[in-house]
């Protein structure tokens, strides 16, 4: 089959094979992002969200239109991870984008419910329809491409007052040993009203044929609940990613998100979080470390729409070799969010001459009563402080790594569970030790 490189045709044959495509879920979602997608097209190298990324220029040299729409066949691998014996207790496996209930565990528990998505389609449908109807939908092009043909997702309800020790792991596993691999998964989490609830997510890849994997993630978080929420990249296969990841915040409750990008070959991450009522607090971290040719996009939105509520946002960025970052943060305060306090920090260092960062920090601010600061940096390793260390006889290599760690640290620090952080610790101290 030959490979489309028109992306304008591309984009077209993606959309016209859509619209011939047959789901006996969630019909009427699923026609209106078609409508909005033919409506819109995939970005190309004009689109300002997207000058940076060219997804679809790479999705053209590495699929046909149609291979993005082809189920995969299920793995039959089995995944090794020290994630899972870290956090036995409820993990769900997407193999090939298709739940996997052989490598799946899920504990039982009164007031918690993690079902398969199409499943709670039609046993859960009033509550989906309460909370999740009038849910704001992502208009990022791809975000609509998964709503348009998303496989397999998954659909996880906490009861009111419910708190879950343990956090809930979502490994995405593709198999790219043989074929080609496309999927497409959906989230959908409920935390009502004083319920503490976390999930910490992951792509494994095997193989070294190409993987796109798109993936939506709504999370609905009601007044004095608590939501944690840490996405690991660090897929050394051929993978293109893109997540849409939407949080709405209602009165008195607290999100923290944690975004580490290690690995992978294009990476994009919109992550939106809307602030519907008073006292909230919401904090963002993230760390991405590039090597390769590898490029990590994160996109950002705090969307402060009421008053008194706090939110927090450090990303930081360390590129090698011919990598590429983008940080593109937004912060919106509209006209009735007085007293809000918002801060927005982004921090890179360049370790090579070819590596290359593009930041972007913005505020909107309509009301006047605020505090609010944004700001980035861009820089390369400190000389001195390195010499400083080399003259105490710790050879160059070691020094290095020793500054790098120091740098990312400040969001390791952040975390509050130990057996993760030590999880996260050892992958990024061994990346670059092995590094340098």
């Amino acid at each position: 089959m030959s490979t489309i490189t028109d992306k304008e045709n591309f984009s077209t044959t993606l959309i016209d094979s859509l619209l011939s495509l047959h789901h006996s879920n969630d019909k009427d979602a699923r026609s209106v992002a078609q409508e909005e997608l033919k409506k819109w097209g995939l970005p190309t190298a004009k689109s300002e969200e997207y000058k940076f990324t060219p997804i679809t220029r790479i999705l053209a040299k590495n699929f046909s239109a149609e291979e993005l729409l082809v189920e995969p066949s299920a793995s039959k691998i089995k995944i090794e991870d020290t994630l899972l014996s870290e956090f036995p207790e409820n993990v769900v496996v997407f193999s090939n984008g298709r739940f996997d209930e052989s490598q799946s565990s899920l504990k039982s528990m009164k007031g918690l419910t993690i079902i398969p998505l199409k499943q709670a389609i039609e046993q859960k449908s009033e509550v989906i329809e309460a909370h999740f109807k009038s849910f704001p939908r992502s208009k990022d092009p791809f975000g609509l491409l998964n709503a348009a043909c998303w496989q397999d997702g998954l659909f996880v309800h906490v009861e009111k007052n419910i708190a879950v020790s343990s956090p809930l792991v979502v490994i995405n596993q593709h198999d790219a040993g043989t074929a080609k691999v496309s999927s497409h998964s959906r989230l959908l989490v409920l935390i009502e009203q004083g319920a503490d609830f976390s999930v910490i997510e992951k792509t494994v890849t095997t193989g070294n044929q190409p993987v796109f994997h798109s993936l939506n993630e709504e999370i609905k978080v009601l007044a004095n609940a608590s939501f944690k929420y840490y996405k690991i990249q660090n897929d050394p296969g051929d993978l293109i990613q893109v997540s849409n990841t939407t949080i709405y915040q209602e009165n008195s409750s607290r999100t923290d998100t944690y975004t580490f990008s290690l690995d992978g070959k294009l990476i994009r991450n919109n992550l939106s979080i809307l602030i519907d009522g008073e006292g909230c607090e919401s904090h963002f971290f993230g760390l991405y470390l590039t090597k390769g040719e590898t490029l990590v996009d994160n996109h950002t939105v705090v969307d402060h729409m009421k008053p008194n509520s706090f939110s927090n946002e450090l990303y930081k960025g360390l590129m090698d070799e011919k990598s590429k970052g983008v940080f593109n943060g937004k912060i919106y305060v509209r006209p009735h969010a007085q007293k809000t306090n918002a801060f927005q920090s982004n921090r890179n260092i360049l370790l090579s001459d070819t590596a290359t960062i593009n930041t972007k920090p913005q505020l909107e601010i309509w009301a006047d009563d605020v505090k609010c600061s944004h700001g980035c940096t861009t820089g390369q390793l400190d000389e001195e402080a390195l010499f400083y260390l080399q003259s105490r006889g710790i050879p160059k290599s070691t020094a290095k790594a020793m500054l790098l760690y120091a740098f990312a640290g400040e969001v390791l620090e952040a975390i509050k569970d130990e057996r993760l952080r030590e999880y996260i610790d050892g992958m990024i101290s061994e990346r670059l030790h092995k590094n340098f």
